[in-house]
């Protein structure tokens, strides 16, 4: 089901192939020691976990205009934001739509990469409430803070630490939010289980993911370059509710928003189509972009 890899040195390679990939695309977008130009079409076809028919945003150059963001954010939302924010945002949704955060409350991103998330999240809980982001890339981390300077965001604070091990107190956060990031860890129990030890009685989990409905053929499952590029470790939708349940969540929901396997892998993945979904097709089942809601009790 994509939910752990095979053991502790299978899960930490892993992590270490996401951690390469993700620094790689920061370094693209900062132009801290390798051209934009000669990673930015690998990021797009080879980790990516957007798509869209219009160039996913790490796809873009620098100078292209801000519009461009594959339906995920409004222009508006967008258009004041660091270009730099943009340009890392490898996410599959917009999950602090989502969420429909509030006036005061504290948010926490779950892998938060350039910091894209983070920033609309502090400016929809306002100077009242504050948004965290964790991130174990130092390159992202590094990244993120340069854009929350730019933005001149002050209820911010990004995190070195894992998802599976999330650097804050119990009952410290109001909304947990993540984007495309969760099907990247090889042990999604202990993220769920730490997303629900770090909400507060009553706070909500939000977040955007890739997610597999039916069988995903075992080659799917074994490729690295599948897994990081959000593939090969997408939960199935019926694993994901019972993790979700049995950490304690309540009123968990799936709603997919996208279907990549139906789209082809040509369309789904930029221009290029490089990661082929045939296999995935053959199998008989589908990946998808979705929306996972679910709630901490309130008691």
């Amino acid at each position: 089901m994509g939910a752990m890899a095979n053991g502790p040195a299978e899960g930490e390679r892993l992590r270490e192939a996401v951690r390469e990939r993700y620094a790689s695309a920061a370094s693209a977008v900062t132009g801290l020691g390798v051209p934009a130009e000669s990673v930015l079409p690998t990021t797009c076809a080879g980790m990516s976990c957007c798509g869209d028919s219009t160039a996913p945003s790490a796809c873009r150059t620098p100078d292209a205009p801000a519009d461009v963001s594959h339906d995920l954010y409004a222009a508006s939302e967008v258009a004041d934001l660091p270009p730099a924010a943009l340009l890392a945002s490898l996410g599959c949704g917009n999950p602090t739509a989502l969420a429909e955060l509030r006036a005061g409350e504290v948010v926490l991103d779950l892998g938060s990469g350039g910091g894209i998330d983070v920033l609309l999240s502090a400016r929809r809980v306002g100077p009242t409430g504050f948004a965290y982001g964790v991130d174990m890339t130092d390159e992202m981390l590094e990244l993120a803070a340069a854009n929350a300077a730019q933005a001149r965001a002050t209820n911010v604070k990004f995190l070195k630490g894992t998802i599976e091990d999330v650097p804050l107190p119990a009952a410290s956060v109001d909304v947990v939010i993540s984007n495309c990031v969760i099907n990247l860890s090889a042990d999604k129990e202990r993220v769920l289980r730490e997303a629900f030890r770090v909400l507060r009685p009553g706070g909500r989990f939000a977040v955007s993911d890739v997610v597999a409905q039916g069988e995903l053929p075992e080659e799917v499952r074994r490729s690295t370059e599948l897994w990081v590029g959000c593939l090969a470790g997408a939960l199935d939708e019926g694993a994901y509710r019972s993790l979700l349940a049995a950490a304690g969540f309540e009123s968990v929901g799936v709603e997919v928003t996208r279907d990549y396997t139906a789209e082809g892998a040509g369309q789904a993945n930029g221009a290029s189509g490089e990661r082929d979904l045939t296999g995935v097709e053959q199998g008989g089942g589908r990946i998808v972009s979705a929306f996972i809601r679910a709630r901490r009790p309130a008691r």
